[in-house]
């Protein structure tokens, strides 16, 4: 695939050298497009040598080859990063001062897209207008992450790392041809329930909701109309019907009246199992309570069975099933188990525990048929787990 990576003026540049790298490793032909500001951090020599072809961010250099519209014809993917706060107000106002600018405006190309800088700017209302019109053409966001910067700053801006970008890219990148899921209404629920013991209090679980957003996210790239049932989440639109609850009660509600009208259903969210059989109206005071605080709990509904169980004819119901188990065996068993109990379509099974599956970027999933079969296996970044998922749906 021939990709042009583009790169902007910030010290996250040196990162950039390990994507280009990584990309051309995978058998990518990879032409790296750096701003003028961006080789006062990384010369050219550096991008050449790493992505063995030729560099130039002079918009007047090779004319008589139309240089400045020809990359970006024939490129199959555009890579931004890192893309600073000014990169990112040029594409979000379509300028073309530069040899990047130009490339990107002559494609046609899936464009991803991954921010560095302060959080201060990050969070600027003109950058988060700038990101909301990006996503609103179609364009994939990836991160900025929530970490170290220059500096003592620390926060939300740092780029996201090197794998994580190749993954997303090659991800929608595979996708964009892909109009598999035209037409199609799907429900994806994501993130966790929580369960409150009162005001201040509840009970909830460690899920981050980042493999039912990246499903939500294919599924729109793929053409479909999509609800994004999201618990406890804050997620940007991009192009989806989003509905924000919070308990379990709340997403049953939901996800029953979105699945009415909805040709596939996906119960990707970690929905709490009990819940407390009363809330206090104030919060609870341990000089009152001494010791020990007693909680009774009781059970919550089975969404994913009612979906199930009131599903219509060509509908189809997708489950997830988070399993600590370690033996691969017995982790089957249980998930061959699950599906027979609740009567869905698919189970998409999946480990987790302290450092896998909650709160990473990665996941590795192996997906069940009613029969108990096993229909795909994947693993990877959680954009190129959904992408698998939707395969099998498709």
């Amino acid at each position: 695939m021939k990709i042009v990576v583009g790169v902007a003026g910030g010290i996250a540049a040196y990162k950039t050298v390990g994507l280009v790298r990584e990309l051309v490793l995978a058998g990518h032909d990879v032409h790296v497009v750096p701003t003028a500001s961006a080789l006062r951090f990384v010369g050219a020599p550096t991008w050449e040598a790493i992505s063995r072809n030729d560099v130039t961010s002079d918009l007047f250099d090779h004319v008589a080859e139309v240089r400045h519209v020809a990359l970006g014809q024939s490129a199959e993917l555009i890579i931004v990063a890192p893309a600073t706060a000014h990169t990112l107000a040029k594409l979000a106002a379509g300028l073309s001062d530069d040899l990047l600018g130009t490339t990107i405006l002559a494609s046609e190309a899936p464009l991803v897209v991954a921010p560095a800088m302060h959080t201060e700017m990050w969070r600027n209302a003109a950058t988060q207008a700038n990101v909301a019109t990006l996503v609103a053409r179609g364009i994939r966001i990836v991160g900025p992450a929530d970490g170290q910067l220059t500096g003592t700053d620390s926060g939300p801006g740092r780029m996201s790392e090197p794998h994580e970008i190749a993954e997303a890219a090659l991800a929608v990148a595979g996708s964009h041809a892909r109009h598999d899921l035209a037409g199609r209404r799907i429900v994806v629920t994501a993130g966790g329930t929580r369960e409150p013991l009162d005001p201040v209090r509840f009970i909830g679980n460690r899920s981050t909701g980042r493999q039912g957003v990246e499903l939500a996210r294919a599924a729109a790239r793929r053409g479909a109309e999509v609800t994004l049932i999201a618990a406890n989440l804050e997620v940007p639109a991009d192009g989806l019907r989003v509905q924000h609850v919070s308990t379990t009660a709340e997403l049953q509600e939901a996800a029953l009246l979105s699945a009415q009208t909805a040709d596939v259903v996906i119960m990707a969210a970690a929905v709490a199992d009990y819940r407390p059989d009363s809330v206090a109206d104030e919060k609870i005071k341990k000089d009152v309570q001494g010791d020990e605080l007693a909680l009774r709990l009781v059970r919550n509904p089975d969404i994913l069975h009612e979906l199930s169980a009131a599903r219509r004819a060509g509908q189809v119901v997708v489950g997830f099933a988070a399993e600590t188990e370690r033996d691969p065996e017995r982790q089957l068993e249980l998930g061959r188990a699950k599906i027979a109990r609740k009567g869905c379509d698919f189970l998409v099974l999946n480990r987790v525990g302290w450092s896998e599956g909650f709160g990473t970027a990665t996941n590795a999933v192996t997906v069940l048929a009613a029969s108990g079969d096993i229909v795909a296996e994947a693993s990877g970044s959680k954009a190129s787990v959904a992408d698998r998922i939707l395969d099998v749906l498709a």
